[in-house]
């Protein structure tokens, strides 16, 4: 009967949609760095950290910011932040990005969390009587955690999906005479490097196909954070029909 209240059942979606968002970028960008791009697990979460000690800065901001504008106006400057962060991480993401941009793009997927997670549990108890803040909070939870797990497995299918996608749609250019071209001037390489002619062969029609692999794992990463940034957008426009809410007047207990 909670979801009765417009706020809270607004709000327990956007915290399924955060938590999905949260993980699904927290399990993409190391998957990315490590599997396509050779990086260690030490050096991935690198880059992961980054974002973490962003976060620790901007949550005291948006606490005081809380207690000055409406939750639904801190909560649509959060969704547009996310919606950047997403539409950035789709432009980044190839083969060639260095350790510092990787780093840059997982500070802006974060900055935007504390004006998210801050003014959803201001939101959410908007017209909930008291006693049930303690229900509200552990269906809060509750939303955000299930959020996490779908998206987890979401983007880990959907990147299998669409690199599979991706790559019949690749290799449709093998017929080309650039393919072929590419191949011979490979296998000569390798021939004068000292492989026989035949070995020479198929060591260049491998590395070639490993490359359309790779190329076709990052499209589909591309996909993923462009449907990230869908998500985001939807919920930006989403913030401005939660009802307002008083700010500086009296507070709830966070969980």
């Amino acid at each position: 009967h909670l979801f009765k209240t417009f706020n809270f059942a607004a709000t327990n979606v956007m915290f399924f949609v955060v938590g999905m968002i949260l993980f699904s970028s927290t399990v993409l960008m190391p998957q990315f760095l490590q599997t396509l791009m050779g990086y260690t697990a030490q050096i991935a979460g690198l880059v992961l950290s980054a974002g973490a000690l962003v976060l620790l800065f901007t949550m005291p901001v948006v606490g005081q910011l809380a207690s000055r504008v409406q939750a639904r106006y801190l909560l649509a400057v959060g969704w547009a932040g996310l919606l950047v962060g997403m539409y950035v991480s789709y432009n980044w993401v190839n083969l060639y990005v260095s350790f510092g941009s990787a780093t840059w793009v997982r500070v802006l997927q974060f900055i935007p969390l504390g004006f998210v997670f801050v003014p959803l549990n201001v939101a959410g108890y908007i017209g909930l009587a008291p006693e049930k803040t303690n229900a509200a909070a552990g269906l809060m939870n509750f939303m955000r955690n299930i959020g996490q797990s779908v998206g987890t497995s979401a983007v880990t299918t959907l990147i299998a999906r669409r690199s599979q996608y991706h790559q019949s749609i690749l290799a449709e250019h093998s017929a080309s005479g650039g393919f072929d071209a590419a191949i011979q001037a490979l296998a000569a390489q390798l021939a004068r490097a000292g492989m026989s002619v035949h070995d020479a062969g198929q060591q260049a029609l491998g590395r070639l196909y490993g490359l359309v692999q790779a190329q076709a794992a990052t499209l589909a990463y591309v996909d993923v954070f462009w449907l990230l940034a869908a998500f985001s957008a939807l919920m930006f426009f989403c913030s401005f029909l939660l009802k307002p809410n008083k700010p500086g007047g009296a507070s709830v207990s966070m969980h």
